[in-house]
């Protein structure tokens, strides 16, 4: 569902799209489905700009075939791997986060998947020096956790400044907001790579079920609909940017023991790589978790990790075993 808007495509300005919107036109389909004949008629528009419009929109949109060749050059081309700055968190991801794909962690409130992303952007920004998206939906994030990951990393105050620019937040709390932003984002993405020289390489939502839930059950059908639109903008952003796209997520109870991520199968097939956090049994306090990886398309999914969280948030490397078997 690509809602219609200036910049689309070549010829489709804002004054068509205004006209087309007043007759019930509004997404790309609307527009590829309709008698071209009837709509120039009904919308004193031009017969050949429609056709021309259509013709570009549907060479973006539509799906053509490509070989195995073809896939194996592009993914050669456009594929990064971003280091998460945590040595075991690396080894369950295949090395670190991919660029092109969508990555999640999933846990219950509590288990530390905000303390790993600021960590993560704060190494993305610290030790590679390039730009972080990070898209705040809870208010956890604040200026001055940011301030003490990054001092935790460097003692010189223009280092620690240059890196908090790096990062940029938005603070977030509907879907259709977060709808904004990508858009936004993917328009203004060239521009920016040029005037900052840094390179924009990660987004990060958290947390992408805090705007979604709200929209689901009840009387509001369109919920499930506004969810895939938003799966669709996150994948074709982490594609077409080559950006490497991490979210957030709740987990919720899967029979009478077990728990699984939130948002239901739709959402299920939306990340490349899965991972769920745990917190310990135990020490409450402690800053030990338990990460497993239960999708992926590179590793065998019965990996499991022990991380440790410091006392400010820092994600760190620790002592125990790298990897074992569920």
């Amino acid at each position: 569902m690509v809602i219609l808007r200036e910049g689309l495509c070549p010829g489709l300005t804002s004054d068509i799209i205004s006209v087309l919107k007043t007759n019930y036109v509004k997404t790309v389909v609307d527009l590829v489905a309709s008698d071209l004949e009837e709509l120039a008629r009904k919308c004193s528009l031009s017969y050949k700009t429609l056709v021309a419009v259509r013709r570009v929109l549907l060479a973006q949109y539509s799906a053509f075939p490509l070989n195995g060749a073809d896939l194996y050059e592009e993914l050669k081309v456009s594929t990064a791997i971003i280091p998460t700055g945590n040595g075991k968190l690396d080894l369950l991801l295949d090395s670190g986060l991919y660029t092109g794909e969508v990555t999640e962690i999933a846990g219950a409130a509590g288990s530390g998947k905000t303390q790993i992303c600021q960590s993560i952007a704060v190494n993305v920004a610290t030790s590679l020096k390039q730009r972080v998206c990070y898209v705040d939906t809870t208010g956890g994030l604040t200026g001055t956790r940011l301030l003490q990951l990054i001092q935790s990393r460097t003692e010189q105050e223009d280092e620690q400044v240059s890196s908090l620019q790096r990062i940029e937040v938005f603070h977030v709390f509907d879907a259709y907001k977060l709808l904004d932003v990508l858009q936004d984002l993917r328009h203004s993405f060239s521009q920016q790579q040029a005037r900052c020289g840094d390179t924009l390489r990660i987004v990060m939502v958290d947390s992408v079920c805090a705007v979604i839930y709200p929209l689901l059950g009840g009387k509001q059908t369109e919920g499930m609909a506004i969810m895939m639109y938003l799966a669709r903008e996150l994948q074709s952003l982490a594609h077409d940017l080559s950006l490497a796209v991490l979210v957030t997520n709740h987990i919720t109870k899967n029979g009478a023991t077990g728990y699984r991520p939130a948002l239901g199968r739709s959402w299920s097939f939306v990340p490349s790589t899965r991972i769920l956090l745990h917190r310990q049994e135990g020490n409450k306090q402690s800053g030990h978790r338990t990460a497993s990886l239960v999708k992926s398309c590179r590793q065998p999914t019965n990996l499991q990790v022990e991380l440790e969280i410091g006392c400010c948030g820092t994600l760190e490397e620790s002592n125990t075993s790298t990897a074992c078997g569920s």
